[in-house]
């Protein structure tokens, strides 16, 4: 287990980051975690609606596509 020293180095140098750093830290953490677990056969299960927002459909989704106009 990290030792507390360690940990509060952590933190004190995370808050020292800008916050564009802070985010690529945060994605590496999760890296870590999910390869941590894969290698342990833990077996992440997604949450409903995890992906919620990260995903927009344009407003003419469903409009014919003027490249098949000629098969309609």
């Amino acid at each position: 287990m990290i030792e507390r020293m360690t940990e509060q180095q952590i933190i004190n140098q995370l808050r020292e980051m800008p916050e564009s750093l802070k985010k690529e830290v945060l994605d590496f953490i999760g890296y870590l975690l999910s390869k941590h677990a894969s290698e342990k056969g833990v077996k992440k299960v997604p949450q409903f609606g995890s992906a919620k927002g990260k995903y927009t459909l344009a407003n003419d989704f469903d409009a014919p596509l003027e490249d098949f106009k000629d098969y309609m």
